[in-house]
């Protein structure tokens, strides 16, 4: 399995008035980010793509690059049924530079 390196990576995220910003993601928060944007309206779930700590992964983007990232509580069954999340990127972020 070829191993994938989240080094820093550059995003431009566009607000609800057009205005652009960039943010350089890395590590696990890019990985989570990326995971996002690929998944589109659809969202990720942490049973769908397993990591150690998604709410943290979530926490973050929120909190140090001020993304909008919507949480849906889904129902599971199963041995160990509950409830678990599914996050949306609700904000419009484009790979690289698109100042």
């Amino acid at each position: 399995m070829q191993q994938k390196h989240w080094g820093k990576a550059l995003y431009t995220v566009t607000d609800s008035l057009g205005s652009t910003r960039p943010i350089t993601v890395s590590g696990r928060e890019r990985w989570a980010l990326e995971s996002l944007l690929s998944a589109g309206a659809k969202g990720c779930t942490p049973i769908d793509n397993p990591a150690p700590r998604w709410s943290a992964y979530i926490h973050d983007l929120r909190r140090e690059f001020g993304l909008h990232i919507e949480t849906v509580t889904e129902q599971h069954d199963g041995p160990f049924a509950g409830n678990h999340a599914r996050y949306v990127l609700q904000s419009k972020v484009m790979r690289g530079a698109g100042i």
